[in-house]
């Protein structure tokens, strides 16, 4: 070998090891803002008691207000997500994170129903295309067969947020007030923000993605995309996983608490369990699908039947720890169907994009989020609605999660008959790839 051939392979290695670590750099503050993101969903449902008592909420005006959260949620998906073919993914997540920080202010004092509804509904509209632009911006960085890990990572953001959230929140509340907690939110946007404008930036994945024969076409029109039996498998499928999600971040406090009867203290540290596996199963799943994938598993069972097989598991949990009486081990199916559906989602975006191009990916992923986000306005209010209408608080939430484990378990039996990767990028390569 010549001195510039080694001079070349050594540049070569050390550019390829600058790349690994701004993608991985990349990947935790995407991480850390789905982090937030969560922590700002929940924080309403450790406060619940409180804001409950403090604004005199009857359950169902407190299901209201947390299925207003959802309520605008599709839309900012979908509108946000078209803006991603003209505007950088970077830069708009700087505008989400500041009007997230925004719509928290006025909660960090004394409010009503209707400006805490208002301030409810406003998040929502700014963290729906959340999902989509930081798995965007990831996948940007990593090859087919390496997504699902980095995703994993990105979506344990969502059990890390609740899980420091939890105890840090429920302390927060309990030694000030609730409105504090709103406060120490406020100042976490802050510093993600400055940790993001130096180093957040896309990929090069969108300069090389059509380099192969065999890689999918550079555009395909949005009516075929939106349209692909895996587009709308993995839809349904997450649906149902953000049925369950949605139920987690609102009323899994409340639940302990008014449904199981541990005291607010036990409930602070009980909360995270859920949290705490879903971190584990974000990474031990997605680093499963690598590893299947990498041993040329199909993509059908290494992403969509292994997504579809968790949320089946979390929706039989559910039935489990709805039927049972208090015990240690409903409270092993409580953690198990609070946790076990969260892995889905990462698993799921990989999968979306085997069959997305690269630039259109952003759009497609914001019409996933805001077709799958119908479960968060949905569960929220029907449970509120059920614990209302029950006998007793415990009965209302027993017949809430049957209904809700009876129908994750079912519903998956669509997604999985629709889910087809391989086929599908197939069929877009063969009719769209000579076309541009």
């Amino acid at each position: 070998m010549t001195i510039d051939e080694q001079l070349l392979n050594g540049r070569s290695g050390a550019a390829t090891g600058r790349r690994r670590t701004s993608a991985w750099a990349v990947v935790l503050l995407c991480m850390s803002f789905m982090l937030i993101n969560f922590a700002d969903k929940a924080v309403i449902g450790f406060a619940g008691v409180q804001i409950r008592q403090d604004l005199g909420l009857s359950a169902e005006q407190f299901g209201m207000v947390q299925s207003a959260f959802f309520w605008l949620f599709a839309a900012g998906a979908i509108l946000v997500g078209l803006l991603t073919s003209k505007i950088s993914p970077r830069w708009i997540v700087v505008a989400l994170i500041v009007v997230w920080t925004l719509t928290l202010v006025p909660l960090a004092g004394a409010v009503g129903f209707g400006t805490l509804l208002v301030c409810r509904i406003i998040l929502g509209f700014a963290e729906g295309p959340a999902a989509a632009l930081v798995m965007s911006i990831a996948h940007s960085w990593f090859p087919p067969d390496k997504r699902a890990l980095p995703s994993g990572v990105i979506n344990a953001g969502t059990s890390l947020g609740p899980l420091l959230a939890a105890p840090t929140l429920t302390w927060v509340i309990a030694a000030f007030d609730w409105h504090a907690a709103f406060i120490v939110l406020i100042a976490a946007g802050l510093v993600w923000l400055a940790f993001w404008l130096p180093l957040g930036r896309m990929g090069t994945e969108r300069a090389t993605a059509v380099a192969s024969a065999d890689a999918l076409p550079e555009r395909v029109p949005y009516g075929v995309l939106l349209t692909r039996p895996t587009i709308i498998g993995l839809g349904l499928l997450l649906f149902l996983a953000y049925w369950g999600t949605s139920l987690k971040v609102s009323w899994l406090p409340l639940f302990l608490r008014e449904g199981l009867g541990y005291s607010a203290t036990a409930t602070g540290y009980l909360v995270t369990l859920p949290y705490a596996v879903g971190v584990l199963a974000n990474i031990g799943f997605g680093l499963l699908s690598n590893w299947l994938s990498a041993r040329g598993v199909s993509n059908r069972l290494a992403r969509g039947w292994l997504a579809a097989g968790l949320v089946v598991a979390n929706g039989l949990s559910m039935l489990g720890f709805a039927l049972l009486g208090q015990s240690g081990l409903q409270m092993l199916f409580v953690v198990l169907g609070f946790s076990l559906y969260s892995a889905a989602f990462a698993i799921s975006f990989a999968a979306v994009s085997d069959v997305v191009p690269a630039k259109q990916r952003g759009v497609v992923f914001g019409f996933v989020i805001a077709f799958y986000s119908l479960g968060g306005v949905l569960a929220p209010m029907l449970m509120g609605l059920f614990v209302g209408a029950g006998e007793t608080p415990a009965a209302g939430y027993s017949t809430g999660f049957t209904f809700t484990g009876a129908l994750m378990a079912i519903g998956c039996i669509a997604a999985v008959w629709l889910i087809r990767p391989e086929k599908d990028a197939a069929a877009l390569v063969a009719r769209y790839a000579t076309r541009g």
